[in-house]
């Protein structure tokens, strides 16, 4: 794919106004000739912290609607940070209708980790705040209702703006939710269920009444010794730097190693009936979870099968030899990743964050380098599979300048022959590559000619 140049790509874009409008040219380090061009560096600035502001910005959501309109999302706040302390609105739902060039912000609820999604004629947005919370539109986005609450009387929800999986008229989604209290890290994970959600698409997603929720298994539960921090896992590495639940292990000074867990979870059916994990029924759903191992390289992996009475439960999977599967190689399973399936091309397409150097030791990495070696954020890369095993590199999307130039924990959708992806991103102000201080608009054209 030819790249525009970056100073054609400012006159285009800066030169149409607008909100949120900006962009940027290839990072320095990128610039000189390369096998490996990115797809998409330009960008379009959705949003930006405020001068001087106290909170990144995080959960970019992004949906095409027929027509061509974009509705996007993301948060101005964490759920503990002085951003909401203060009374601000967290989140912005924004549209466009001409390409992503241009946004006007349409809602700022107050909830959390929320998702963009249709269902039937209307858009939800689904996320939490306590418990769950959901609001909808039914005019492409233009208003949105007030915030109900899903009443499901459980605490503790997490997630991010994963995918969304639609089949036989239904719709689901997966949250995580906080089990038990015993893990004293400040990064709970490892007590996460994921939880998979299911509703008609045509009922009124706002009542409670309207959503079915599968069965609970946290990661803690599952490994033996586990809790013992003597876990029965040998022969692959994991975890890959000791943990020492229910505390954070101090790897070097300011580098922790958090008990291991998973969290951030898509979903997604074998439609091949060829393929080993294939359901006839197609009442089996496979989710694909980031894995925080300490180590790169590796998902967790779940499914959820629908029972005869309409009730759903989470299991692991078995290989044909009859062993538990918990974690699967997958590229950048190390970070929060994006799936969608492209029916056109019967093949499932991944946005994750590539990882570079994750073997450097601890105590050397530079100063501002994020925790652990395997947490770098700085590249966003693309793959495809057929069958959701094996991943063929479509391309470098984005890279990010320097430590603090994160470009991830992404979204997307397809815009025609195009990807369109909102990314968590920052540049040399923000506070970290975790903490970024942007949320920017790319777009992959001509996505399919990836495919080889």
């Amino acid at each position: 794919m030819i790249p525009v140049s970056p100073s054609r790509a400012i006159r285009r874009l800066l030169g149409l106004g607008g909100l949120f409008v900006a962009c940027s040219a290839w990072p320095a380090h990128a610039s000189t000739p390369s096998a490996i061009r990115p797809l998409a560096q330009e960008h379009i600035v959705f949003d930006a912290s405020p001068v001087g502001g106290p909170t990144p910005l995080n959960t970019p959501s992004i949906l095409r609607l027929d027509g061509g309109r974009l509705v996007a999302a993301s948060e101005r706040s964490g759920v503990n940070s002085e951003w909401r302390k203060q009374g601000h609105a967290w989140a912005r739902i924004a549209t466009s209708d001409d390409g992503g060039l241009t946004w006007t912000v349409r809602a700022t609820p107050n909830i959390t980790q929320a998702r963009l999604f249709r269902a039937g004629r209307s858009l939800y947005y689904l996320g939490h705040d306590g418990d769950l919370k959901v609001m909808r539109s039914d005019d492409r986005g233009e208003t949105w209702s007030a915030p109900a609450d899903l009443a499901t009387k459980k605490p503790h929800w997490y997630a991010t703006a994963c995918n969304v999986w639609h089949t036989k008229g239904n719709v689901y989604l997966v949250m995580e939710r906080r089990l038990y209290e015993d893990n004293k890290s400040g990064w709970t994970i490892s007590n996460l269920a994921p939880v998979l959600m299911r509703a008609r698409e045509h009922d009124d997603l706002m009542q409670p009444a309207s959503w079915t929720y599968a069965s609970e298994l946290a990661f803690a539960d599952i490994i033996p010794g586990y809790r013992e921090n003597d876990p029965a896992l040998d022969f692959f590495g994991v975890p890959f730097f000791a943990q020492k639940f229910p505390q954070a292990n101090p790897v070097a000074p300011g580098r922790p190693m958090h008990p291991m867990g998973w969290l951030e979870t898509n979903v997604v059916q074998i439609t091949d009936p060829n393929h080993l994990w294939f359901d006839p029924r197609q009442r089996t759903f496979h989710l694909f979870l980031r894995a925080h191992t300490g180590g790169t390289g590796l998902a967790a992996i779940a499914q959820v099968a629908e029972n005869d009475d309409g009730t759903m439960t989470t299991s692991l999977l078995r290989a044909p030899s009859g062993k538990t599967q918990l974690f699967l190689p997958f590229p950048g399973g190390q970070m929060r990743f994006h799936v969608l399936y492209d029916e056109p091309t019967k093949l499932y397409w991944l946005l994750g964050t590539q990882a570079t150097d994750s073997m450097t030791r601890p105590d050397a990495l530079a100063k501002d380098r994020y925790q652990l070696p395997n947490n770098e954020r700085q590249r966003l890369v693309l793959h495809f599979s057929k069958n959701m095993v094996d991943w063929c590199f479509a391309g470098l999307v984005a890279v990010g300048e320097g430590n603090r130039g994160a470009r991830h924990y992404a979204a997307m959708d397809v815009d025609g022959d195009d990807l369109v992806i909102l990314a968590r991103s920052g540049d040399e102000r923000a506070q970290s590559a975790h903490n970024g201080n942007l949320i920017t608009f790319h777009r992959v054209r001509n996505f399919r000619t990836l495919v080889y």
